[in-house]
């Protein structure tokens, strides 16, 4: 059962680290909406095509702000849900295996 744990703990770990990563990813895609960003330049290309697929959906559901967006919000509310939730699910669950209990 110690590798069942050793897995679960690890996986729990990769994706605290992957939500933390995409987290600062939509961070950065935030602020630099808020200057004039050469649209050819790879970084924000990158931060674009990172970011996109899941601002838009969102966005496309919420009402309109009046210019203001509020889709990266709430995706970084999402994101720490999944890191509160998930990622503490996912180590109780491994120490439990490793007690046995």
């Amino acid at each position: 059962m110690f590798v069942l744990a050793n897995l679960i703990d690890a996986s729990a770990t990769v994706i605290y680290y992957l939500l933390t990563i995409y987290m600062w990813i939509i961070i950065i895609r935030s602020l630099i909406s808020w200057v004039n960003p050469d649209p050819y330049n790879p970084i924000v290309r990158f931060l674009y095509q990172a970011t996109e697929p899941v601002l838009y959906p969102i966005r496309r559901r919420l009402p309109f702000m009046g210019g203001i967006d509020l889709s990266p919000i709430i995706v970084l509310l999402i994101i720490i849900f999944l890191q509160v939730f998930l990622v503490k699910t996912l180590n109780e669950l491994a120490l439990r295996l490793r007690i046995g209990g």
